[in-house]
């Protein structure tokens, strides 16, 4: 193979790589359950000159 050949393989196997890997990320953050946001509360007491 010549020197272009392989860096395309060698791309190709890195962005495969990186799909699998946001791949296995996005499951683990979505196994972690509902993602609930804060009281609206709590935010109001933080920050009350922002609103």
């Amino acid at each position: 193979m010549q020197r272009s050949q392989w860096l395309a393989v060698f791309t190709g196997a890195i962005a495969i790589l990186l799909g699998v890997g946001y791949l296995v990320l996005v499951q683990i953050l979505d196994s972690r359950g509902e993602m609930i946001p804060a009281p609206i509360g709590i935010l109001l007491s933080c920050f009350p000159n922002q609103l």
